[in-house]
Formats: C-alpha cells, structure tokens, sequence
C-alpha cells in the first residue's frame, strides 16, 4: 500500500488527479493536501470524498512541521505536487504572495521530504517527489513563416505528429529558462530547487512542464470558464490587445493521465513536457466559445460576437507558447486523447449543466463555508 500527498487536491488539476489516483487505485492511500485558498474547493471531489482510501487535509505547504509530521504520522512514501499560485495577472499585482508560495512553500515540502524520507533505513528506495510546473518557464516563443507560409499551417514536431501550428519551433525539456512575469519566475524558482534536491541530497525528483489546460472544475477566473459564464450572462468579454496571442491547450484529464503515467514510470531526475499540440489564437477560442455556448443556449449562433471587448495588453505577454511532448510520448506512450472541438464541447456542456457549482465559486459563498468550517478547529 502506498501512501501519497497530492498537493493542491482541491484546486482545477489537483482534483482531476486525486479523483484518478482514488478510483484507479483504491489500494494507495490518498491524502488531499490543500490550503483552501480562492482556488480551491472541495464540492469538485464531493464524488469521492467519503471514499475509504482518501483523506482530506486543511494545511499550508509552507508549513515545513505540519508537512513533516504528516508524512511521519502516514508513513508517506510519494508526493505529487500541484499547489501553487497561478494565475498571472494577481502575481503582476502581488508577486510577493507567489514567491512565499510557490517557492518556499515548494522548499518546505522538498525539506520535509528530506528530513523523513533519508531517516528512514531504505531512505529514497521507492520514494518519489513530482513537481507539476508550468511552460511558462521557458519564455516566449516567435510566430514564424517557413518557406514563406503564413501561420497557421499544418506542421510537425520532431515526433511526426502533425497538427495546426503558428510557429516551427516549440518548448523542449533542455530550453533555456526565460520567465517573463512574477509567476512563471517564481515557478521556475521552484524548478531549480526540485532539481538542485535531487542533485545534492539524492531526493527522486521529477518535473513535468505543461501547456494550458481547460475543462471541469476551472476557477472562473481563467479564460476559458470566465468566458462560458460572461456569455451565458451577456457580460463583456475583455480580449488582451487583438487577441493575437497563442496557447498551446491540453484537456484536464489528459494531463491527470500524463501524471499518473509520469509518476509510476518516468525516470527520477528527468524532465517532461506535456502539451496537446494543439496551439489556438486567444480571439479564435473566444469565436469558438461564443458559437457553442450560444448554439447550446439556443441563441443564434455567434449572436453574442458583440460581447469581445479589447482592452489594454497585460504586461509582459508572452506571444506563443507551444510545447513539444515529443519525449514523454516516445519513451512513455503518452498522447492526448481529445480533439480540442471535442474537449470544448465537453468542457462548454459541463459549465451550463453545473451553473450552481459557477454560481457559488463566482459569489464566494464556498469560501465562506469553509471559512466557518474550519475557524474553530
């Protein structure tokens, strides 16, 4: 039996995660570490929180006691972590609250990790520590024209496989870093501290970069479910300088399976990138967003077109982000599984079938709850 702390089970990817490592293995033992901050929200596992091998605990990652006594009271043998800070336009007004986060608390648990795990008498044997990233990391990359075509265009990683791409180059494990806001810099900090604990201390460290991801459970302020709630309500929908800027997008689910492959047979001390090869302009997801959610509302289809409202560009944005999974599919067997029309499909039926689940998280009145649950204990 093991036993493992997911961290951040109770934000967008986190739960995708704990729900898949509980279901698919009722013999591990999974432990939901989570603040309870904005972002997360424990009605996304409601579906299996009374499940036997799952537990729930309230605690801050930068707590280094709490997390230690926890893996010695549960005899933790793996941690995957997800928590984190993560949303740009709040660490370009508060990047302090990312540093302490995403940083130290990313120290706190590699030291706690540490601390128990060599005391032990097999020390690292069958021990893992997997730190989910962002591609954010690596920078920013050009739209470029080969042979004169005009993106986008049909082309293909070193992989093979072909897809709609803006650019013909893409983020591989060995590019340089080159972080452009508060969060990508603090998550690329906490980059280096994963590999630096393996590099020093011998801690079985993995880390995986990952594109853009949507579908269930997203916090309303991210792009894609703020634009399926402004649509239903007939709110503006504000669209960053033209709208020209590039995402690589990959369905939640696709990217809990990469992680449930990654941390049972990836190799320690590697570097994987996961993407969907599937690179969109912001303005076209935005056109394709209004067409569903209309067409399922049974308005006119591109009836509420009017809404797209251009405001001024947030600062520092990355053109193109475009990953290559190349790696993590030829030495894994790793790919996505949805076509993104099918995904937001999906994710569009989702969000309309659960506006409680929208209503509440966009009032707040879940954080109130946990607020009082919790104050007392």
């Amino acid at each position: 039996m093991r036993t493992i702390i997911i961290t951040g089970g109770a934000g967008f990817i986190g739960s995708h995660v704990v729900r898949l490592f509980v279901n698919k293995y009722p013999d591990y033992k999974i432990i939901n570490l989570d603040k309870l901050t904005y972002a997360g929200n424990l009605a996304n596992l409601k579906d299996i929180e009374h499940k036997p091998n799952y537990k729930f605990v309230k605690m801050d990652i930068c707590d280094f006691r709490g997390v230690l006594k926890l893996m010695k009271d549960e005899s933790v043998d793996g941690i995957i972590h997800l928590a984190a800070e993560s949303h740009v336009d709040r660490s370009i007004k508060d990047p302090f609250t990312f540093a302490q986060t995403n940083v130290m608390g990313t120290l706190s648990l590699l030291q706690a990790a540490k601390a128990y795990w060599e005391a032990l008498p097999e020390k690292y044997e069958g021990k893992r520590f997997y730190h989910i990233s962002t591609d954010e990391v690596y920078g920013a990359l050009q739209m470029t024209h080969p042979e004169g075509i005009e993106p986008p265009f049909t082309t293909k990683a070193s992989s093979g496989t072909h897809h709609l791409a803006y650019g013909d180059k893409f983020f591989t494990e060995d590019l340089k870093y080159q972080p452009h806001s508060p969060y990508s810099a603090a998550k690329a900090s906490s980059d280096h501290f994963v590999r630096a604990f393996h590099d020093t201390f011998g801690i079985p460290t993995i880390v995986t970069n990952c594109s853009n991801n949507y579908g269930p459970y997203q916090f309303p302020e991210k792009l894609i479910p703020l634009f399926i709630n402004n649509i239903r309500h007939r709110k503006p929908l504000p669209v960053y300088g033209k709208g020209e800027n590039v995402r690589d997008w990959l369905y939640v689910e696709d990217h809990a399976r990469a992680i449930d492959l990654i941390f049972h047979k990836g190799t320690v001390a590697e570097t994987y990138n996961i993407g969907g090869f599937n690179e969109w302009k912001n303005i076209d997801i935005i056109k394709v967003l209004i067409n569903t959610v209309d067409r399922h509302l049974g308005r006119p289809e591109g009836a509420d077109m009017d809404l797209i409202t251009y405001v001024t560009d947030r600062a520092g944005h990355d053109l193109r982000y475009a990953i290559d999974s190349t790696k993590l599919q030829r030495e894994l067997g790793w790919e996505p599984s949805l076509q993104f029309e099918e995904g937001i499909e999906k994710t569009v039926c989702w969000y309309l079938d659960n506006q409680y689940w929208l209503d509440n998280v966009t009032s707040g009145d879940y954080q109130k709850y946990y607020d009082n649950m919790y104050k007392n204990r």
